[in-house]
């Protein structure tokens, strides 16, 4: 395709996930234009290269023409000096120079980014933070992690991991306090915030209160039916959770907190969520409003998009 001037740009976004792989098509206004999904190769790192590569250009074929540049929103840590990925999600991609690799089979700019800074990126230009001068999306699903928006652009960080909030240490106090025993994590550390306030970790939250093994959504809706151990456990959980954002509020101060992830469709998250901030918070300073997301989980892919024409040049 020749490109005639930004308004005929279209920009890829790719969400890669543990199950799905996301792409979208977006205009320069940001607009999806044009959404497919296929299953992530989890274990194979060839079959991971060429399912991305036949994603985008049957996506080149249905559109009629090739995207200006390509946004993949990555899960995980990339190394910036090797370009070598970790990640635990998709295991066939730890120690990959997955950029480089899929640069060269594609031929065309491409950007990498981490998936759920990728999500603040979509909610902060256009989205439930479009209002707002600084802003925190915080994904509450499988894991928990995020990132943070300032003007409408990412803030990544000398290592690329700003906004890896899940990974931060619960107190040995609270723990104590809620006698939860201290859990190992994926990345190696030990007492991660993730391990607790996210699904996986309300679902431990209620096994370990004497619960049945349930999902989150069950949990939830026990609770919403008077079942006292789900009760428990949300009240257990919401205090988890209100100690890491309020840490989020003290160290980065945003105008507005967006959540993501399965947990983000509890309606009483919105609800309960501000005054158990408020909680683990000094007199005089004030919670932000706390928001759903406003694209959903088609946030991703739209944010690697954004990503993708933010370090594309003016034409």
């Amino acid at each position: 395709m020749t490109d005639t001037g930004a308004s005929t740009r279209t920009y890829y976004g790719l969400d890669i996930g543990g199950t799905k792989i996301e792409l979208v098509a977006c205009d320069e206004a940001l607009d999806v234009r044009y959404r497919r999904r296929i299953p992530t190769p989890t274990q194979d790192y060839e079959a991971f290269l060429h399912a991305v590569t036949e994603l985008i250009h049957a996506a080149d074929a249905d559109l009629g023409s090739q995207c200006h540049a390509i946004g993949l929103g990555m899960p995980g840590v990339r190394d910036r000096v090797t370009g070598c990925q970790l990640s635990s999600n998709v295991p066939a991609l730890t120690g990959r120079q997955v950029g480089q690799d899929l640069q060269a089979r594609l031929q065309r700019p491409l950007h990498l980014g981490n998936d759920c800074q990728c999500f603040a990126l979509s909610e902060a230009y256009g989205g439930a933070a479009a209002d707002y001068p600084s802003m925190f999306g915080a994904i509450l699903g499988t894991g928990a992690g995020g990132g943070y928006c300032l003007e409408g652009r990412l803030i990544a960080g000398g290592n690329g991991i700003a906004g890896e909030w899940g990974h931060w240490t619960v107190p040995a106090t609270l723990l104590e306090r809620h006698a939860l025993p201290l859990l190992d994590c994926a990345c190696g550390l030990r007492g991660c915030m993730e391990r607790y306030v996210s699904g996986s970790g309300l679902e431990m939250i209620h096994r370990h209160l004497g619960g049945e093994r349930i999902d989150a959504g069950a949990v939830a809706a026990r609770a919403h039916a008077g079942d006292a151990i789900a009760l428990q456990a949300l009240d257990v959980h919401r205090d988890l959770l209100g100690h890491g954002l309020a840490g989020l509020v003290l160290l980065l101060d945003p105008h507005v907190i967006v959540l993501g992830g399965g947990l983000s469709k509890l309606e009483q998250l919105y609800q309960a969520l501000p005054a158990a901030i408020a909680t683990h918070l000094f007199d005089g300073v004030h919670v932000p409003p706390i928001l759903p997301a406003a694209f959903g989980d088609a946030g991703g892919a739209r944010g690697a998009a954004l990503l993708a024409r933010q370090h594309s040049p003016a034409s």
